[in-house]
């Protein structure tokens, strides 16, 4: 088993199970009556919709060809996935304080 392989088989079940992760804490935010509650879900859905968009940066970033194009678009994707991760990171911290 080669290199592309092993990174492969560890980055779709990581993109996989984030994905799964974001539509249910979003199912779960818009199906509760209480803000903080909301609040507290959004912000777990936004962590996994970041940590989902590094795998898919990492996977143009380190899979792909060495296109201009893919490092680009790898990158922007990285950016987004880093801003998602710490907005939710940051609002899961308020909306936990503001709960307890």
């Amino acid at each position: 088993m080669n290199t592309d392989q092993l990174l492969q088989w560890l980055f779709a079940p990581g993109i996989i199970i984030t994905l799964i992760l974001s539509v249910i804490f979003s199912f779960r935010s818009r199906r509760s009556a209480d803000a903080r509650t909301r609040g507290i879900f959004s912000a777990r859905m936004n962590i996994s919709m970041g940590v989902m968009l590094l795998f898919i940066s990492l996977v143009q970033l380190f899979l792909s060809g060495e296109s201009t194009l893919r490092i680009v678009i790898g990158a922007v994707f990285m950016v987004l996935g880093v801003f998602n991760l710490f907005a939710g990171l940051r609002n899961l911290a308020a909306y936990s304080r503001a709960k307890s």
